[in-house]
């Protein structure tokens, strides 16, 4: 039994409370280790560190901040494998998902290593009589990032990249159902040549999410989990006085017009439904069929569901994985029986698939004749669940998604130029692909929903990461003149 412990000051801390939670391989469900729950005064000390840190690290220069960022980017790269084997025991995503997570975290290290640039103020000559101005932005200080057990790398990776790159300090709670990948981060930060409390990890629950949310040493606080959540992280840390992003769920829509190309459209469904079993914010989990594509839509997905491969992470041709515990697998399946006594058809029962091996695992799953006021359309499952829910025209489509009171990704999927053009003006949601069903853009935007998806002004990594853990300062500079200098009440003029 593997005992995972906090990470302070650049070593591993044993935590000074007794409490701690276990850990599972999702693939067998057996008990792997445990891992420490962090105390206040765990918190205290971690905060403690980074806040001596901060001095050091602020005083940094910008190419040297870039040099180390360079540093962590290849260290990243140099062991994406085994990132990924963690990430995989411990969540249960398949090897080829979590490699491709630890790449896509890689893709914020390479923006955060161009922070030269994005630094970079501003200045204007002559504003008044022999009067300039320019801005700068400046680190936060400490800054605490909460994040969730479906990607341990990606999402840490986009917020302690800008955040360090920014010169701010970091404090890291990682879920505590997938700690271990945050302790190798942990040391690729320090092999990288980050100063000792720059980046330090501590593990736990409610306690210690509390404790960051309320420490007077903590600026900001960035936050991606359930919506519930969010809105209680948003809240308490605003609350306290913190700069806040909190990311929410969702309920991701993907409108199918009866142009579409069937067989892309469903291979898209099926990729985006159940690729890492459906536990992924941007997955898509609400089929929209319009017209008469309905049925055909419907049997073309049906099709693709019975060969993929479900399996161990570590199996080599496994596609999709289990879910990351039993009671979340439970909690998953019990919408299929809502659903069905709500009228809904369950075309695919995931119940019905059988490992020898044990495990959290749940089959994909189809349920067509979906209805609004069913739960398992309002909820956020989070799991192998792709509903469908047939609509007239365009017009109820586009009025669906915007009735859901989420807003975080959308997808349209049409031949017609002019209905996406008209879908992505018209719809109330964060990011939206037109024949693309995954909708996360690239490092260099930023990542964010709208509606009960994000609490916050700031959306998550590119250059709204830049803006969230820097504040500016505009400097107004006039050198003395003799000759100008006067006694004037009046309110300064700039003409």
């Amino acid at each position: 039994m593997i005992r995972t412990h906090h990470y302070i000051g650049g070593s591993q801390v044993q935590g000074r409370s007794h409490r701690a939670g276990p850990l599972y391989d999702p693939a067998t469900g057996e008990r792997t280790g445990e891992v420490d729950f962090a105390s206040a005064a765990d918190v205290d000390a971690a905060v403690a560190s980074a806040s001596a840190a901060f001095g050091q690290w602020r005083e940094v220069t910008l190419s040297r901040r870039s040099e180390i960022l360079f540093a962590m980017r290849d260290l990243v790269r140099d062991h994406t494998r085994q990132l990924a084997g963690i990430i995989t025991a411990e969540n249960g995503k398949v090897l080829s998902d979590a490699e491709g997570e630890v790449l896509r975290g890689l893709e914020n290290l390479e923006f955060a290593c161009g922070i030269p640039s994005h630094l970079k103020g501003e200045r204007s000559e002559k504003v008044s009589h022999g009067i300039d101005v320019e801005s700068a932005r400046y680190p936060l200080g400490v800054v605490a990032g909460i994040t969730p057990f479906n990607f341990p790398v990606m999402v840490p990776l986009w917020m302690c990249a800008n955040a360090i790159a920014c010169g701010n300090c970091f404090v890291l709670k990682p879920s505590e159902k997938t700690p271990s990948a945050s302790m190798l981060l942990a040391e690729l930060w320090q092999r990288a040549g980050l100063p000792d409390g720059a980046f330090n990890v501590i593990h736990g629950d409610r306690e210690a999410v509390d404790c960051l949310l309320a420490h007077p040493q903590v600026t900001a606080v960035s936050f991606v989990g359930s919506t519930p959540v969010a809105r209680y992280v948003y809240a308490t840390a605003a609350g306290h006085g913190k700069r806040v992003q909190a990311l929410g769920g969702a309920k991701n829509h993907m409108v199918v017009l009866p142009d579409a190309d069937l067989d892309m459209a469903a291979d898209a469904a099926v990729s985006a439904g159940y690729g890492s079993s459906g536990e992924r914010c941007m997955a898509v989990s609400v089929v929209v069929a319009v017209g008469d594509v309905a049925d055909r839509l419907v049997d073309a997905i049906a099709a693709r569901i019975g060969k993929v491969k479900v399996g161990a992470g570590t199996e080599p041709d496994a596609e999709m994985g289990p879910l990351v515990t039993r009671e979340h697998r439970d909690r998953v399946a019990a919408y299929l029986d809502a659903a069905a006594a709500d009228g809904a058809v369950v075309v695919a029962d995931g119940r019905d698939l059988v490992r020898p091996d044990g495990g959290f695992f749940l089959g994909p799953c189809l349920v067509d004749h979906v209805r609004t006021g069913m739960t398992i359309y309002t909820d956020e499952v989070f799991g192998p669940v792709l509903c469908v829910l047939r609509v007239a025209d365009y017009d109820e489509a586009v009025r669906l998604v915007n009735e859901n009171r989420y807003g975080n990704g959308v997808a349209i999927f049409t031949r017609d130029g002019g209905a996406a053009r008209r879908f992505q003006d018209q719809v109330d949601v964060g990011m939206v692909g037109i024949n693309v069903p995954i909708p996360v853009p690239v490092a260099f935007y930023s990542f964010g929903g709208w509606k009960d998806s994000l609490f916050g002004d700031l959306n998550m990594y590119g250059p709204d990461g830049v803006r969230f853990y820097t504040r500016g300062k505009v400097v107004t500079i006039r050198w003395p003149d003799p000759s100008t200098s006067a006694v004037d009440l009046g309110f300064p003029r700039t003409r």
